[in-house]
């Protein structure tokens, strides 16, 4: 112990990871990087380079068990994100890289590493495994700013969400194989029985965990606001008596019991989700900077060259083979595919899971495996600072971004928003709405519309929002507080002019309880127009309705026609962009131009009785 250690005491200690976590986290937000990438630099820095935090001598005999909790943590959470119903909704491509794909990457990495490092086959394999998970805590940053088709935004927004849950699970079983090898005095017989022993301990474990956890909430013997508790108990219990059935199934037993209760019928898991979340943000953080703290920095420079052609051959011949191959027969072309093949940072999961077998595999008198967790965290930071710093470039080159972000964001699925957001996906515009009511999100999907539910201010909704091709942000809810606050979170993603919101009507005369206009964003359509004046009229029949201009009919000549019972408030350029009414901004529609404006009821009963009146008429009976 330095010097240092001896001054820095375990309540200094934990509150120094704390805040150093928090600047981490946001360093990642201000640079819309991943933030797995400065919690790892930071506890390098702390760990082998300055020497101020060791984990070992600080948590002691509590290291292991605590990394084993968090561990077991991370993977439940990542395998309640797969449903087997994605797996049909993403299409084939997403289907073969979980899959096909994975084997490849795993077999092409384990070769890798055998010949290159020097690893017993064995810790190869295991290594192999671990890298092949993504995860979209280091994709959904890069995508935010590479801007890339949406369609090779999916592929890899898919492919991270759906590999973490996969990837880990695969690593579990290698580890078990290696852990079960080991404990075979008998030879390879008695290894694949122990092997076999573990991996029906651990299933039988966490599929009974999964279906108590899915039963108790399905008839409710659980109050809503015991159900995190409840879950992460569960998880707890699971991990800790698979455990004793058969050593090293817990991790298994936790991960089916995730697969189980995200697969469950008549169980909303929503509220299970903001476990995740909050776990993420509290305990993964520190968690990071505490591994990364006993990296042994020295073993892994004495690699040298071999662990940088190691990387090479991830960059360069695993991925693109692995995307080659799932992408046979699909419609993506070359360019898309070579993007794609391009983009693949490994994540959380990879470096958790690393770690904990590093320690499990030291204490089995396995001398190399601290290099299996030292190459894994080199294989994070290298391919996320890589492609981090060249995606960019290469999309450019390659001609498969986004050439402007000319769709929309909607918060709110109200009656306003949905029927704004019909006419909108009849023109083409882009769109995704974001609204945490579910009745509001099932009849927006039953009209086709694109939506997200959840509370776009949450660390889960927000790191895994899909911005790709939207340039706008209209916050349409009844709540002016909310709205402002909504409109402040996402100035990161959108340009200050190009934020609107419906306006409320402010609550009282004093101005002292009033939040400031400036925080609101730009009022959406003209003075007066709030958002209950807008819902009356929509339930009054009220509808949006577009039209597009030209030489012979222009705006002014509209505007004549229009009288009071048409407001007008977007417009699509020929270019199509969108453009806003607002008294913010100055709009001057010209041929071409498409306005989106909103029909009274009365109007909408004169157009129709004119119609009417023209089929009747002689000329039209002629």
């Amino acid at each position: 112990m330095t010097d240092i250690q001896h001054l820095i005491t375990p309540a200094l200690t934990f509150s120094g990871v704390a805040l150093v976590s928090l600047v981490c986290q946001l360093s990642a937000w201000r640079l819309r990087l991943p933030a797995i990438l400065f919690l790892l630099l930071a506890g390098i820095l702390l760990g082998p380079v300055v020497g101020v935090l060791s984990p070992d001598e600080f948590l002691g005999d509590l290291l292991f068990p605590l990394v084993s909790l968090c561990v077991a943590l991370i993977l439940f959470e990542g395998s309640l994100t797969l449903k087997f119903d994605q797996l049909k909704e993403t299409g084939s491509v997403v289907r073969r890289l979980v899959t096909v794909g994975a084997l490849v990457t795993w077999g092409v990495i384990s070769v890798a590493c055998y010949w290159l490092i020097g690893l017993e086959p064995g810790l190869s394999a295991l290594f192999g495994a671990l890298v092949v998970v993504t995860g979209p805590t280091v994709i959904v940053p890069m995508l935010r700013t590479l801007r890339a088709t949406q369609r090779i935004s999916r592929v890899l927004r898919w492919e991270g969400i759906l590999i973490d849950p996969i990837g880990a699970l695969l690593a579990v079983l290698v580890y078990e194989w290696i852990a079960a090898q080991s404990a075979g005095d008998s030879g390879f017989i008695a290894g694949l029985l122990i092997f076999a022993k573990v991996v029906c301990y651990g299933t039988i474990a966490g599929v009974a965990g999964g279906a108590l956890m899915a039963t108790a909430m399905r008839r409710h013997w659980i109050p809503e606001y015991l159900e995190v508790l409840a879950s992460l108990t569960v998880v707890l219990v699971t991990f800790t008596l698979a455990n004793e059935l058969a050593h090293e199934s817990g991790l298994l037993a936790v991960t089916v019991m995730g697969i189980w209760l995200a697969n469950a019928r008549g169980v909303d898991i929503e509220e299970i989700l903001v476990f995740k979340e909050h776990l993420s943000v509290l305990l993964i953080s520190g968690l990071f900077i505490l591994l990364a703290a006993r990296l042994d920095l020295g073993a892994l420079l004495a690699l040298g060259w071999p662990a940088l052609a190691l990387l090479l051959v991830i960059q360069f011949v695993a991925r693109p083979l692995a995307v080659w191959i799932s992408s046979l027969g699909s419609e993506l072309n070359w360019r898309e595919r070579a993007l794609i093949a391009w983009i693949g940072p490994r994540g959380i999961v990879a470096a958790a899971v690393s770690a904990l077998f590093a320690l499990r595999l030291e204490q089995a008198g396995y001398e190399n495996a601290a290099l299996v967790s030292a190459l894994t965290f080199a294989v994070i930071i290298g391919t996320v600072v890589f492609q981090s710093a060249t995606a960019r470039t290469v999309a450019r080159l390659l001609r498969v971004t986004e050439p402007e972000r000319r769709g929309v964001l909607i918060i709110g699925a109200n009656a306003v928003a949905r029927a704004l957001g019909e006419v909108l996906q009849k023109l083409d515009v882009p769109l995704l709405m974001v609204d945490t009511h579910w009745e509001s999100i099932s009849q927006a999907r039953m009209k086709g519309l694109r939506t997200v539910r959840g509370n776009p201010l949450s660390a889960q909704v927000d790191s895994s929002l899909d911005l790709t091709g939207l340039g706008s942000l209209l916050t349409i809810t009844p709540e002016r507080e909310r709205n402002a606050l909504l409109n402040q979170h996402f100035q990161r993603d959108f340009a200050a002019h190009r934020i609107f919101t419906v306006r409320n009507e402010r609550s009282g005369a004093n101005e002292r309880l009033q939040i400031s206009a400036k925080h609101e964003g730009a009022p959406l359509g003209p003075d007066g127009m709030t958002f209950s004046k807008l819902s009356s009229l929509i339930s009054q029949g009220a509808r949006f309705k577009a039209t597009t201009l030209t030489e012979g009919f222009s705006y002014a000549q509209w505007r004549e026609e229009a009288g009071k019972g048409r407001t007008p408030l977007l417009a699509l350029t020929p270019e199509r962009r969108l453009r806003v009414f607002s008294p913010e901004q100055t709009i001057e529609p010209e041929a071409d131009w498409t306005l989106i404006y909103l029909e009274t009821a009365t109007e909408n009963g004169k157009a129709s009785r004119e119609s009417e009146s023209a089929e009747n008429s002689p000329q039209t009976a002629q």
